[in-house]
Formats: structure tokens, C-alpha cells, sequence
């Protein structure tokens, strides 16, 4: 972590697509649970109108910070430009989030303080919001996508070998540390399949992931990301990943 006595600056990095309903009342909502934290809205154009009430926050809270995209980037895209921008500034813990509300800011800073115990786990990388351990739980989602939840993650944990229940999970939190060390050229994972990315390079980098329950909640504005191509995408990578690990060669070949 940073060598300083005051306490490592948070970055939660929030990004958006069409999410105009949600994000002033998640960004109020993470303030109230970490007030020290900073936000980086990382918008990709979207149509709704969300960067313009992003820049809007931002004017109003210092707190707030935005990047622009030029258009629909993926999920992947928008956290490595986040993650390059928190590069050129003093953070010491970079954290994902979604805009939608499903991820419970008022969890944060149980992740946080736990990630931050380095001398009692000065091998922990990773903090992971997770649905899929005792204590964890989603609320207002169909049986089959919960079905389709834990059938993913348990594929992709068993083709990997990584034992982490919720490897989609999108309620993180790193070390920038950690983060700045890992080889992130070549990550070309748009969607969810971004996080099984990440969690297996912190991995192979030798950090211990540990994970945190949550109560994840459906979306209660606008639409899902969620689409045949994205599960499509974690499917075929997952496999070629696993493939190639099977044969003693990590899955950023």
C-alpha cells in the first residue's frame, strides 16, 4: 500500500450505460456508507442522457469524477480506462461497482477494511461481494438465472481451478498495488467474462481472493446488460482458458 500514515485513498469506479434512474441515488447511497471515497463515473455516450447528470454530480461533489466514452465499450473497456486513470493518481484501493443498486454500498466498507488488514493478510489482493457464500443471497431474480448464475461460476471455478465461489461477481475490491502489477495489455473481455479475467490474473500473480457475502438485489430501473453474447463470450473463453491451464500454461498466453 501507499507508505503513508493517513489511511489509502478509495476509488469506486462506476461504470455507465443508459443508467440516468440509478446513478445519483447509488452515488448517494456510497457516500453515505464511505464518505472519504471518490467516485469515477466511466460513461460510454450514453443515449439516456446518464454523462450529462454525471457531470452534473460532478459539479456539485468533488467527490465525483467522469470519463467520457465515444460509445458502447463494454464493461471491460469502461474498468480499464478507470483503472489507468486511478494509475495517475494517489489511490490506494481501486473498487468495481454497478450503477444499478443490485450491489449494496453499505457492505463496502466491511470489503474495504478487510482488504486494508495487511499485516494480518499482507497476501490478500482481492475482496470479492459475493452471492454464492453462506450469508450471500439474491433478491428478486427468476430461479432460471439464478440457476444460470451458479452453473457458470461453478464451471468456470472447476475449468480454472481457482477456488472462488462468485468469479462474476461485479462488487470488487483491489489493491491499486496489486492492480498496477498485473499484465493487462492483452484482457479483451467485454462483458462479465472481465471478472473471471482479473480474478484468475490475481491469482496466477500469487494474491489470496477472499470473498464477502452480499445480498445482491434485481435492478429496479432500466434495462440489463445481460445478453446471449456476453454468456456466450464467459463460455468460450472460460473453455480455451481451461484448456490451455490443463497443459501447465496460464490463460494469458
Amino acid at each position: 500500500m501507499p507508505d503513508s500514515d493517513r489511511a489509502p485513498r478509495v476509488l469506486v469506479v462506476i461504470p455507465t450505460y443508459d443508467e440516468r434512474p440509478n446513478l445519483a441515488g447509488i452515488v448517494t447511497r456510497l457516500h453515505a456508507a464511505m464518505p472519504a471515497a471518490d467516485v469515477l463515473v466511466v460513461d460510454d455516450a450514453s443515449p439516456d442522457g446518464t454523462g450529462e447528470l454525471a457531470e452534473e454530480l460532478r459539479r456539485a461533489d468533488p467527490r465525483v469524477h467522469v470519463l467520457h466514452g465515444s460509445g458502447k465499450g463494454g464493461l471491460g473497456a469502461a474498468y480499464l480506462r478507470g483503472f489507468a486513470w486511478a494509475a495517475e493518481r494517489d489511490y490506494g484501493v481501486l473498487v468495481e461497482m454497478d450503477a444499478d443498486g443490485s450491489h449494496p454500498p453499505e457492505t463496502l466498507p466491511e470489503m474495504v477494511d478487510l482488504l486494508l488488514r495487511e499485516q494480518a493478510a499482507p497476501d490478500l489482493g482481492l475482496v470479492i461481494g459475493s452471492r454464492w457464500v453462506p450469508g450471500g443471497a439474491v433478491v428478486d431474480w427468476p430461479r432460471f438465472r439464478e440457476m444460470l448464475s451458479r452453473a457458470g461460476n461453478l464451471y468456470a471455478r472447476t475449468a480454472l481451478g481457482v477456488p472462488v465461489r462468485d468469479l462474476t461477481a461485479g462488487f470488487r475490491a483491489y489493491r491499486a498495488d496489486v492492480v498496477a502489477k498485473l499484465d493487462l495489455q492483452d484482457v479483451d473481455s467485454r462483458g462479465y467474462c472481465f471478472q473471471i479475467d482479473m480474478a484468475v490474473r490475481v491469482a496466477d500473480a500469487g494474491w489470496r481472493i477472499a470473498e464477502v457475502p452480499i445480498v445482491f438485489r434485481e435492478r429496479q430501473a432500466g434495462t440489463s446488460k445481460m445478453s446471449r453474447a456476453i454468456v456466450l463470450e464467459a463460455i468460450a473463453k472460460v473453455t480455451v482458458w481451461g484448456v490451455h491451464r490443463r497443459f501447465g500454461r496460464a490463460h494469458r498466453r
